[in-house]
């Protein structure tokens, strides 16, 4: 039974827009039978569908973030520099070697990008770049 609580709990989130216009449509329905005026179900169905659906939409729609504009090596989707700051954030590894592991890492990158051909000679700069670190690690 866990499945149906997160699963109603899912759709509240994710598809009250439709939730709620249903329920402004049958409140429009039921609005002239409880009051007896015609004109209450116009009314209803304008009010809730052109009036609060709007601003309940514009109140719960998410804030876009002010630092969208960086790079590509910025990007929030890089999986690998998203890790390495983790890493800094946490203090697993120092400000020297988060510089040095960002180094690398937008070496290894520009690597990739300069020269998208020439699959055999980028696989031997990140070798040669893998072998440098393991130089680097063992002094």
């Amino acid at each position: 039974m866990t499945g149906l609580p997160r699963r109603i709990a899912w759709n509240v989130r994710h598809r009250w827009r439709r939730m709620f216009a249903l329920l402004v449509v049958g409140a429009g329905v039921a609005a002239p039978l409880v009051t007896g005026l015609w004109w209450s179900l116009p009314l209803v169905w304008f009010f809730g569908l052109f009036v609060a659906l709007p601003v309940l939409h514009t109140l719960t729609k998410p804030l876009p973030d002010d630092g969208d504009e960086g790079g590509d090596a910025d990007a929030p989707d890089d999986p690998a520099l998203r890790a390495l700051r983790e890493r800094y954030a946490r203090g697993e590894i120092d400000e020297r070697e988060f510089e040095r592991k960002l180094d690398r890492l937008l070496e290894t990158e520009d690597a990739e990008t300069a020269d998208r051909g020439d699959a055999d000679d980028i696989a031997e700069r990140v070798r040669d770049g893998l072998r440098r670190e393991v130089e680097r690690v063992r002094e």
